[in-house]
């Protein structure tokens, strides 16, 4: 499992409310809500944003409140991977649930720019800055979460294992 693209970045403490603000809390329907991601805190993102771009963030990114709905929106508008220094427990929870690959990699937000073509490698949890060679070194996810972020999230896989 890969994700390659062009990176969106952000400062630190980029919280739910920013991601999707409160006031589409209304639906639940993913692409109603991707039409929204961002909005608050990057007015353009939705328009440049492409399918497989990743986005870099600083720490403590997905602060604020527990809702599923901002790991959702990241999703359905096309982003592959986030990248953060750290981030909220809960966040991180939620996205690994709705099959949304997140990688910690604190040294990874000082070396890659805004628009900078990156690669990640989940198998390997390497990140390589295509635009100036640089690599960096997550952690790589355990087979239990790549199979999870495969099948989509938690549902999908609790309903495929339930198949067997």
């Amino acid at each position: 499992m890969n994700a390659q693209g062009t990176v969106f970045r952000y400062h630190d403490n980029v919280d739910t409310d920013v991601i999707i603000p409160a006031r589409y809390l209304n639906t639940i329907d993913s692409a109603e809500l991707a039409a929204h991601c961002m909005e608050d805190i990057d007015a353009t993102f939705v328009k440049r944003v492409k399918q497989g771009d990743l986005i870099v963030a600083g720490k403590n990114f997905g602060c604020g409140s527990s809702r599923e709905h901002a790991p959702i929106a990241i999703k359905a508008v096309g982003i592959s991977c986030v990248i953060a220094q750290s981030f909220a427990r809960i966040f991180y929870r939620n996205a690994i649930n709705i099959g949304l690959p997140i990688m910690e990699c604190p040294e990874a937000y000082d070396g890659i720019a805004a628009g900078d073509k990156v690669a990640a490698d989940f198998d390997t949890g390497k990140i390589t800055n295509l635009a100036n060679g640089k690599t960096f070194q997550a952690a790589p996810f355990p087979p239990f979460m790549k199979e999870l972020i495969a099948k989509g999230g938690l549902v999908n896989y609790v309903k495929a294992r339930l198949k067997k």
